[in-house]
């Protein structure tokens, strides 16, 4: 999965990639398999949009990627947010893998 786009890429990873994507597009407790997998960022949908929810989005990120210092795939996740308009919020997500190789991605979050 193209964690930018959300389309299939055709091929494989090695990255977390795909295990960012979705720890953070499924709503948690929505994934069959992992009730604990998913982020609380589609609550943010029904919010109104004011600068508590920048701090929000960038715990509900934190907390939907611990996973992933807990079984020792990455070393450090720093989250932190951009507003990008009215209603718009671009998160900046910085992954350092436990390999060394620090990966970042970007998350848009949409607020009401």
């Amino acid at each position: 999965m193209d964690p930018i786009t959300g389309d299939y890429a055709g091929g494989s990873t090695d990255t977390l990639a795909n295990a960012v994507y979705l720890r953070l597009m499924t709503p948690l407790g929505g994934w069959w398999a992992d009730p604990t997998l998913g982020s609380r960022l589609h609550e943010l949908s029904r919010s109104k949009d004011s600068s508590r929810i920048d701090l929000l989005a960038c715990q509900y990120a934190e907390q939907a990627l611990q996973p992933l210092l807990q079984d020792g795939r990455a070393s450090r996740v720093q989250v932190s947010s951009q507003r990008q308009g009215p209603g718009r919020l671009l998160l900046n997500i910085e992954v350092a893998e436990t390999g060394g190789h620090i990966r970042h991605f970007q998350h848009q979050v949409r607020i009401a």
